[in-house]
C-alpha cells in the first residue's frame, strides 16, 4: 500500500511505460545503488515482522533518557519510506509520555520494542538493531546521546534530525 504516494507511483509507471514489476526492480536497484541492504526483523514471539532498507554498517544511538535507559533502547534511524511493517499491526500497542511525540510501539504478546517513532525524527523510525535477523549487518558503531538533556543534545547534534530524510 503506497498511501498518498500511489498517484505519483502510477504517474511514474505510466510516464516511463513500466510494469509494476519493472518499477519495483528500478526502486530496488536505486536502494542497492545507494549502498542500502534490506534487513528483516521483528519481536521475540514473531507476531511483529518488518523490513527496513539501511546500510549494512549501522550508526546506532545509545540514549540515556529515562525510557531508553530503562528499556536499553539502542536504535538507528531511517526515513519512513525505507520501513515496511510486514505483519502484526493489530498486535502493536503504543506508549507515550511527556511531549507525546515519541511513539514507543511494542508487541502486545512478548513486550519487545523492535521499532518506534523517535521524538527527534517523527517522520521516520528508530529500529532496534538487536531485533534484526542475522546475516545483513556488517558492523555497528554506537554513539552515546545525552537524552537527559534532550533539547540541548538534539540542537547540538549535526545530523540526527536529518536521519529520517530520504
Amino acid at each position: 500500500d503506497l498511501g498518498a504516494q500511489s498517484g505519483r507511483w502510477a504517474a511514474f509507471q505510466e510516464r516511463h511505460r513500466l510494469s509494476c514489476e519493472e518499477a519495483a526492480r528500478l526502486l530496488l536497484d536505486a536502494y542497492e545503488y545507494r549502498g542500502l541492504v534490506k534487513h528483516t526483523g521483528g519481536c521475540h514471539c514473531g507476531a511483529i515482522r518488518f523490513e527496513v532498507w539501511a546500510s549494512a554498517d549501522l550508526h546506532v544511538f545509545n540514549c540515556n533518557c529515562s525510557i531508553c535507559t530503562k528499556k536499553q533502547n539502542r536504535h538507528f534511524i531511517v526515513p519512513a519510506s525505507r520501513f515496511k511493517l510486514l505483519k502484526g499491526a493489530d498486535n502493536l500497542t503504543t506508549y507515550t509520555f511527556n511531549t507525546h511525540r515519541a511513539q514507543h510501539t511494542f508487541c502486545k504478546t512478548c513486550g519487545v520494542q523492535s521499532f518506534y517513532t523517535p521524538r527527534s525524527n517523527p517522520d521516520g523510525y528508530g529500529i532496534a538493531p538487536h531485533c534484526l535477523d542475522d546475516g545483513t549487518v556488517h558492523s555497528i558503531v554506537t554513539e552515546d546521546i545525552n537524552g537527559k538533556e534532550w533539547e540541548k543534545a538534539v540542537k547540538e547534534h549535526k545530523t540526527i534530525r536529518d536521519m529520517s530524510k530520504p
